[in-house]
């Protein structure tokens, strides 16, 4: 049986994990960012892309500062900064790199909505936009996500013949399934309609049957000799 000593250092591990547990859980509660669940979008040369960024915070936040970075192998800038002063006020844009870019959404009725729209995009935009939100009620909590960004000539057509094809196929089998069904009850239905006439054919002449042996109108039960005088 385990003695006092190891029942004590058991209880201290558990405590020890609670007490952890706490400690974890508003980390675990507190300020997300996202940028939606496509990491890779694609804009076409000269064409327009949103760059999607929203966050949230069990705990709300104040004076709140958020920006985007562009950033590639050779090159790092800050393209927007900019603050929100509550959850009841819109956000504020304090610096801005590029002109093509606009601050778009609305952190108002809990939309703490902060993406950016970038015009007429160039090849050399392609790279990685990262969305940073720091919450000063947080202890001055930092998060931040990240989506990638591909200039493309034109966006390629997806071709779904396989997918159409797939779709036939598994179509017509489930119609020459329920077609089989169907001819299946139909022959069950004939077989037992048939089968019920036999019946009544051979009721019918078992009683045919009866009605001569008892010498019934129109009976062949074969007739007395005369008597002899």
């Amino acid at each position: 049986m385990p003695g006092a000593g190891d029942r004590g250092k058991a209880l201290a591990r558990w405590l020890g994990t609670g007490l952890l547990g706490l400690f974890l859980l508003p980390a675990s509660l507190s300020l997300e960012v996202t940028v939606g669940k496509a990491t890779t979008i694609y804009a076409v040369n000269g064409t327009e892309i949103l760059l999607p960024c929203t966050f949230s915070s069990c705990f709300g936040f104040e004076n709140l500062r958020f920006w985007w970075t562009y950033n590639t192998s050779d090159s790092y800038r800050i393209l927007i900064d900019g603050t929100v002063k509550n959850e009841k006020s819109d956000p504020k844009v304090r610096l801005k790199d590029d002109d093509r870019i606009t601050l778009e959404g609305s952190t108002k009725e809990k939309m703490n909505n902060i993406s950016i729209m970038l015009r007429s995009v160039e090849f050399s935009d392609t790279g990685k936009y990262t969305c940073h939100v720091k919450n000063p009620k947080e202890k001055g909590l930092e998060n931040n996500a990240t989506i990638f960004l591909q200039v493309v000539d034109k966006l390629e057509e997806v071709d779904n013949t396989v997918t159409l094809i797939i779709l036939a196929v598994v179509g017509g089998v489930i119609g020459l399934l329920v077609c089989i069904l169907l001819l299946k009850k139909l022959i069950t239905f004939i077989l037992k309609k048939t089968r019920e006439k036999k019946k009544e054919c051979l009721v019918s002449s078992s009683g045919n049957g009866d009605n001569t042996e008892n010498g019934l109108p129109g009976s062949k039960a074969e007739e007395k000799p005369p008597t002899k005088v």
